[in-house]
């Protein structure tokens, strides 16, 4: 388990929020420091979205706010662990798609029931996977890689950050669709898995458009397609999937705030309008943008929503792909 914290700086913060002063208000807050728990290593995608959060929360509520990782088991450690902490408010989950839509579906005997054991607060955004790989692979067409599959089935491997996460349902689902047969390599976190998709230890990876971008920015990996239904304005250039043959692929990420079950529901309105005024930034909204989070914000009753569907859509894929851990 990899534990590490970030302290955001209230200080460093306070210039760029116009709304620092706002705190003082009727609604139930923490007074004491807030955790966000990642169930990943730090540099993925849910552990920067966090951070991007937690920044900006130190300074509209006045108390340290940190960044904790408690990695594992498709985040599914983390999801237990927070399920168990008080609601008092002190204690939040940056969720994702692996621990609250996919996971239920792989784990008969998982410690938590998402609608039971937690209070959805917000999405924070939703960004395609991008399918990418090593400059020097000369497959880098989604054409030529399904080809490649074909010739070699098995045996072309895919990274992902992890047994059960988005990524390993997106290679699933991939091959599902295009009928082809490959070697999924799990890690423990996008970190680790990049690093060696940088150096040519695994040929191709579904990553979060969040932890692939920067690395494609330096030219160190390259950007076969992305997985929404639409391209992405981060990456524009880049091709989907559903446009390359395959019509109605969809393998998103997503990312959202949740708390332990029975939050108190003015607490939970007011985090509710904090995140969302946060996520409304120029700054905030402006980095999301760039690894390709969109479509963040709304009610904790549409996020609730959105998940019970995210529940239901990839239980279809666990069964269809007969998918283990």
């Amino acid at each position: 388990m990899q534990r590490r914290r970030f302290i955001a700086s209230t200080l460093a913060a306070s210039a760029v929020l116009p709304f620092a002063t706002v705190r003082a208000q009727t609604a139930p807050l923490p007074t004491t420091p807030v955790r966000i728990v990642v169930g990943f290593p730090p540099g993925g995608g849910t552990d920067v979205m966090a951070r991007v959060m937690a920044q900006k929360l130190a300074t509209l509520w006045g108390v340290p706010v940190t960044v904790e990782n408690k990695a594992g088991a498709g985040g599914v450690i983390a999801a237990e662990y927070v399920a168990k902490q008080p609601n008092n408010g002190t204690t939040l989950l940056m969720t994702n798609i692996s621990n609250h839509a996919i996971a239920p579906a792989l784990y008969p005997t998982l410690g938590y029931v998402v609608e039971r054991d937690f209070t959805p607060l917000v999405l924070v955004g939703v960004t395609p996977n991008l399918l990418i790989c090593n400059p020097s692979k000369p497959a880098r067409t989604v054409k030529d890689l399904v080809a490649l599959c074909r010739d070699k089935p098995g045996t072309v491997t895919f990274g992902s950050s992890g047994a059960g996460a988005s990524q390993h349902l997106a290679i699933e689902l991939f091959k599902l669709r295009a009928g082809v047969d490959a070697l999924h390599v799990p890690y423990r976190g996008s970190g680790p898995m990049l690093t060696d998709l940088i150096g040519g230890q695994i040929d191709y990876s579904f990553e979060t458009m969040t932890s692939a971008t920067p690395h494609v920015a330096s030219g160190k990996l390259v950007a076969i397609a992305q997985t929404r239904p639409r391209r992405s304005k981060a990456h524009p250039e880049v091709p989907t999937v559903a446009e390359l043959g395959y019509p109605g692929f969809d393998a998103s990420t997503w990312y959202g705030l949740v708390g332990p079950a029975q939050m108190n529901a003015a607490m939970v309105q007011r985090m509710n309008e904090d995140f969302n005024r946060v996520l409304a930034l120029p700054d905030v909204a402006e980095k999301l943008a760039s690894y390709g989070a969109e479509d963040g914000g709304g009610s904790a009753a549409k996020f609730a929503e959105f998940i019970g569907t995210e529940k239901d859509k990839w239980a279809k894929v666990v069964k269809e792909a007969r998918v283990t851990v």
